[in-house]
C-alpha cells in the first residue's frame, strides 16, 4: 500500500513539473514572438528607446536626413564621444541630435511654459557595452504628466506619432 502512495504521489510531481514546463514555454514563446511596441520600448524614466540596425553615426545620418526631408530644424549635432576624446577620455559612440519646430513646440508651451526646458525635442543615440546601438526620446506622454500639459492632447498625439515614425525610420532598414 504504502508503495501504491509513493508511485501516485510521482505522478502527481511529475505531471505538474510538465505543466510548469510548458507554462513557461508558452510564456518565453510570447516574449521572443512580438513586435516592438510603445510599451517594450518604455525605458521607466519619460525614455522611448529602441535598437538600431544602423551604427551611431549611420542612425543619425539617417535621422538627421529624415528631419530635412520633413521640414524640421536640426539645432545642433553634438559627438559626446569626440568631446570626451578632445580631453583625453574615452567613452562610447554617443551622439545627441536636437530638433523641432516652432509651429509644433509653440502651443505645447502655451499649455504650459515650463515644457521649453525639454524644447527643442532631444534623440539619443549610444553605443551600449555589449556593441548594440540604440536610439532614444523623451515620451511626450511623460512630458505632459511632468508639465501638466492639459488641453494639449492632440499635439502631444501628433508629437508621438511623429517621434516614433521618425525613430523607426532611422532606426530600421
Amino acid at each position: 500500500m504504502e508503495a501504491i502512495v509513493i508511485t501516485d504521489a510521482m505522478k502527481i510531481l511529475r505531471r505538474i513539473a510538465l505543466l510548469a514546463s510548458a507554462i513557461a514555454c508558452f510564456w518565453v514563446a510570447v516574449a521572443c514572438s512580438h513586435e516592438v511596441s510603445q510599451a517594450d520600448m518604455q525605458a521607466g524614466n519619460g525614455l522611448l528607446q529602441m535598437p538600431s540596425q544602423f551604427t551611431v553615426a549611420e542612425t543619425g545620418d539617417r535621422l538627421e536626413a529624415l528631419l530635412q526631408e520633413r521640414g524640421l530644424t536640426l539645432m545642433a549635432r553634438i559627438d559626446h564621444a569626440q568631446n570626451a576624446a578632445s580631453v583625453d577620455q574615452e567613452l562610447r559612440d554617443t551622439q545627441l541630435l536636437i530638433f523641432g519646430n516652432p509651429a509644433v513646440g509653440t502651443p505645447l508651451m502655451q499649455c504650459n511654459q515650463t515644457v521649453a526646458i525639454d524644447l527643442p525635442q532631444k534623440a539619443l543615440i549610444w553605443q551600449d557595452d555589449g556593441e548594440e546601438v540604440w536610439l532614444a526620446y523623451n515620451d511626450p506622454e511623460y512630458l505632459m504628466e511632468r508639465h501638466d500639459l492639459a488641453g494639449c492632447e492632440p499635439v502631444i498625439e501628433r508629437i508621438g506619432q511623429a517621434l516614433n515614425g521618425l525613430a523607426m525610420a532611422a532606426t530600421q532598414p
